[in-house]
């Protein structure tokens, strides 16, 4: 019985290390991050399932010993009430013992519900991880909305979205990437950059994003602002006097500078 109960706590200490894992892996605002490899995002899941699988083992272990501990005391306590009806013993040994039976049973439930609280977690990991998977491999989906229009092109996405977005909103936009991914938003230029004077363009309430608008991190942003009607300009490669590279442009597009 405590040689289980020493693996059980070993074990227990391996599982709060790959909690402490997982924590960190995903789910914070509590959701699993899209991005990385395919073996990024499957490694940390399942480092926490085996962890977890190793904790239920010992869990059941520990389970079958507290059994027979149970079945030992519940005899004990029947030849203790024999001997106490007998007068062969005084009443209070019996009400310790039977004290004891109290608290194994209530170790035994705590037991067994770690033991379905373990099968609870992995089939939370295991649906998280799914999740997951489809996040990192799912084409970009821009949501239909009421209002703004959408035009695309092959070098080109263009939403007017209905919102007079300026650049005090910028930290709704960041708070929401950085919560997302567990990073800061890649900016390029925030206001008025020299490019842009080069380009002769007025950037001064807008902002521009060193992203991919077919990336993860990409698509993720280009849903928000328009799921928020935020206007935004994403393009797929450079366009010579427009863009220098892939970006997405938040805000309304820039007018040339008079």
């Amino acid at each position: 019985m405590k040689q289980i109960a020493k693996n059980f706590r070993k074990t227990g200490s391996i599982l709060a290390t790959a909690l402490f894992i997982g924590l960190g892996y995903g789910l914070a605002n509590g959701q699993i991050r899209a991005t990385g490899t395919s073996n990024e995002i499957t490694a940390a899941p399942a480092n926490l399932i085996e962890a977890t699988n190793q904790y239920k083992a010992s869990s059941k272990e520990l389970l079958a010993a507290q059994d027979t501990e149970i079945s030992k005391a519940e005899a004990k306590l029947k030849e203790l009430r024999q001997l106490v009806s007998e007068g062969l013993i005084a009443k209070a040994e019996l009400d310790a013992e039977e004290q004891k039976l109290v608290a194994l049973r209530g170790q035994l439930q705590a037991t067994q519900k770690q033991i379905a609280d373990s099968d609870t977690r992995v089939a939370q990991i295991k649906a998280e991880q799914e999740l997951a998977k489809k996040q990192a491999t799912a084409p970009l989906k821009l949501i239909a909305k009421q209002y703004g229009t959408l035009s695309t092109t092959a070098m080109m996405l263009r939403y007017n979205g209905p919102v007079a977005w300026s650049l005090g909103s910028l930290n709704t936009i960041q708070n929401f990437f950085s919560s997302r991914f567990g990073h800061s938003l890649p900016t390029s230029a925030v206001g008025q950059s020299g490019t842009h004077n080069r380009l002769g363009y007025d950037h001064r309430n807008a902002v521009d994003v060193a992203l991919h608008p077919d990336s993860t991190e990409g698509r993720a942003l280009i849903n928000y602002l328009q799921g928020q009607g935020i206007p935004f300009l994403a393009f797929r490669a450079a366009i010579p006097g427009v863009a220098t590279g892939p970006h997405i442009h938040i805000g309304s597009p820039s007018h040339r500078l008079s």
